[in-house]
């Protein structure tokens, strides 16, 4: 029997080349994408506004897969507002990803992968020590957050990060279909570009894409060192996209857009937390629009990196916020239950080798 093809896997410009070549109007593509993405069709049987001949040859030649939820994990206490949820997402070839619901009291945030694994191997990060098995579609993307919203996700979502397994940039037709998806407003469940958070380990090209494509979207770097040889110890990717490659990219960015980048930056005992490394920082952040999350790191198997204590973190923060620079402290949420930043992989793979810093 001749395998079907997964409707899910094209764009809409896909969808719409196919109806073309079926002799169907253009828009029967955008009334099929809302069977799937608002009605979320099992069937073409069910697409009562296409005709009978359409549905029966759509049925022949094509499946309507679904991600599943293999299994949920629940930090305690699960029952308050701040229970962090993670869950094992089966995607439509059986393979896995995990995602992040993150409740808070103004808040329902859903942190989605992009890659099943990751290539870029970040030394601080177990999932770049799963290696990378392939790209996820837009639909798999997308069906994360109808899994975390459970059966109304149009209450109970108000925000999407991609900031998961995967480097979102590596993926972008993918990401950015996503993306148009999710902030669909003529779909009943509508997220604003404004609430979507891209997060890259600072990819030039793809960032220099997203300036260009008119997204609405949020953008956060992984920067985590304001010197190069620092950066390539813990993102070895970096020694391409080198920090001054980095900061033209980002200065370009904020000009064409007029939004500030976030710059994340995980705080390292004895790696990255000393006063002139915020100096360094500081010098590196003003001369383009940006604030700066600071973050702990959350403890990984086989990683031999600790978190940075209170005294010191306060220090670095005063020099940042005395020249004259927007921070923020965000609060690790889901490390109990691995679901923390940098702690995403799936369980068979987490035996890494030892991973260690060197200077």
């Amino acid at each position: 029997m001749e395998q079907k093809n997964n409707i899910k896997s094209y764009s809409l410009s896909e969808l719409q080349q196919i109806m073309k070549e079926m002799g169907e109007p253009k828009y029967r593509a955008g009334q099929i994408r809302r069977w799937l993405y608002n009605d979320r069709a099992s069937s073409f049987e069910t697409m009562s506004n296409l005709g009978s001949k359409l549905r029966t040859v759509l049925s022949s030649r094509y499946s309507i897969p679904s991600c599943k939820t293999a299994e949920q994990q629940h930090e305690f206490p699960a029952d308050t507002i701040d229970g962090t949820t993670k869950y094992l997402v089966s995607l439509h070839d059986d393979m896995e990803v995990e995602t992040v619901l993150i409740p808070s009291v103004d808040r329902n945030t859903v942190c989605v992968s992009s890659q099943v694994g990751c290539p870029l191997r970040c030394t601080f990060c177990a999932t770049g020590y799963m290696g990378f098995s392939r790209n996820l579609n837009a639909a798999e993307i997308v069906e994360q957050v109808y899994l975390a919203g459970g059966k109304n996700p149009a209450r109970d979502i108000s925000n999407v990060v991609f900031m998961g397994m995967g480097e979102p940039l590596l993926n972008i037709p993918n990401v950015l279909e996503a993306v148009d998806i999710l902030s669909d407003k003529r779909f009943d469940f509508s997220i604003p570009q404004r609430k979507i958070t891209i997060s890259t380990v600072g990819l030039v090209d793809g960032i220099d894409h997203i300036a260009r494509s008119g997204l609405k979207t949020r953008l956060a770097i992984s920067l985590h060192a304001a010197t190069q040889k620092k950066r390539e110890q813990l993102i070895p990717v970096s020694k391409e996209h080198t920090l001054e490659r980095l900061h033209k990219s980002l200065t370009g960015y904020t000009d064409n857009t007029g939004e500030p980048v976030t710059l994340v930056y995980m705080l390292l005992e004895g790696i990255n937390d000393t006063s002139g490394d915020a100096r360094r920082l500081a010098k590196y952040s003003r001369s383009f629009l940006c604030k700066i999350n600071l973050i702990d790191y959350n403890s990984i198997v086989n990683m031999d990196f600790k978190h940075v204590n209170s005294e010191k973190q306060d220090k670095f923060i005063e020099i940042l916020v005395d020249a004259g620079l927007q921070v923020t402290v965000r609060r690790s949420h889901g490390a109990s239950i691995n679901a923390a930043c940098g702690q995403l992989a799936l369980s068979e793979k987490k035996a890494v080798p030892s991973a260690r810093y060197h200077s």
